[in-house]
C-alpha cells in the first residue's frame, strides 16, 4: 500500500495548497491513504473543525496534531468526537480528544500515533515511554505509523531506531523544514526526521519573513501573520507490504511553489 504524509499545513495558505496539488497527486501516484498534520492549518495558530474539514474534504484521510493542537478552544468537543483527527498521545489524560487513531482499509488495519517531543518543549509525558503503551492499543494493526511533532532532530531519530521494526512508518513534524534522510531505518521501520511543511515557501516557516526578521532583531512583541505568497505541499511516500507491516521504499514529495 502507499502512504502519503504531509507536513504541517499552515493556515489557510497551506489548506489551499492542500487542495490545490493533493487531489491529482494522489490519481497520479495511486495513494491509498492520506495523512497530514493539520495543527497549523487555521489562519494565526492552532486548528478549528473548519481548517480540519477543509483538509478532509481536500482528500487528507486523517489528520494529526502537536503542541497547538489545543490553541482553539472551540476546536475541543470536535476533537472528542471525530475518528479523523487526533492530538499527541502523551498529553494529560484529561486532555480532549484521543492520541490512537484506527483506519480499517479491509484487507488490513492502520494504526496511527501522535506522539509529542519533550526536548526544547513542555506539556507531556516521556514519548519513549508513551510509544510503547501506544503500540499496545494497536497491537492488532498490521500496519502502524507514528508522527513524533518533536524540535530536536536528534530524539527524533532516537525514537526512529527505538521503533525500527516495531511500526511501519515514523516521520518528524514540527520544524516545518523537509529534511534529507528519508530512509528504510535496518529493521524496516520507513524514517525522514521531518516531512517539511504545506504552505509558502517564501516565508520563515509558513510567517511572512518581514515580521519575523523585525521580531529577531529587535525582541518587540510582534503578531505572526501567514505570509501571502504562493504555496505548495512537501511530505513522504512510504510504500508499504501489506503483509510484513514494513516499508518497501520511501521518497520525498515537492509538489507546487515550495
Amino acid at each position: 500500500m502507499k502512504l502519503l504524509a504531509l507536513g504541517d499545513v499552515v493556515g489557510e495558505k497551506g489548506c489551499e495548497a492542500v487542495r490545490r496539488f493533493l487531489p491529482e497527486f494522489r490519481r497520479k501516484e495511486n495513494i491509498d491513504f492520506c495523512i497530514a498534520n493539520g495543527e497549523n492549518s487555521a489562519e494565526g495558530n492552532g486548528i478549528t473543525s473548519h481548517s480540519a474539514e477543509h483538509l478532509l474534504t481536500s482528500g487528507v484521510d486523517f489528520i494529526t496534531g502537536g503542541n497547538h493542537s489545543f490553541r482553539r478552544n472551540e476546536v475541543y468537543n470536535y476533537l472528542d468526537e471525530s475518528d479523523r483527527v487526533i492530538r499527541p498521545f502523551n498529553c494529560h489524560i484529561s486532555n480532549p480528544g484521543k492520541g490512537i487513531g484506527i483506519a480499517d482499509m479491509g484487507r488490513y488495519r492502520i494504526g496511527i500515533i501522535n506522539l509529542l517531543g519533550s526536548a526544547f518543549m513542555s506539556g507531556a509525558d516521556n514519548p519513549f515511554d508513551a510509544a510503547d503503551r501506544a503500540l499496545a492499543e494497536i497491537a492488532d494493526c498490521k500496519i502502524k505509523i507514528v508522527d513524533f511533532h518533536a524540535e530536536a532532530t536528534g530524539e527524533k531519530r532516537a525514537l526512529g531506531f527505538y521503533l525500527d521494526g516495531r511500526v511501519s512508518a515514523l516521520f518528524g513534524t514540527h520544524t516545518h523544514v523537509q529534511t534529507a534522510d528519508a530512509c528504510i531505518l535496518p529493521e524496516g521501520t520507513g524514517y525522514i526526521t521531518d516531512l517539511g511543511m504545506c504552505g509558502p515557501s517564501k516565508s520563515v516557516l509558513g510567517v511572512e519573513s518581514e515580521v519575523v526578521i523585525r521580531f529577531l532583531k529587535t525582541s518587540m512583541p510582534a503578531k505572526f501573520i501567514s505570509s501571502s505568497n504562493e504555496a505548495g505541499i512537501q511530505g513522504c511516500l512510504f510504500e508499504i507490504d501489506e503483509k510484513t507491516g514494513k516499508t518497501l521504499s520511501v521518497k520525498t514529495i515537492l509538489t507546487g511553489e515550495i
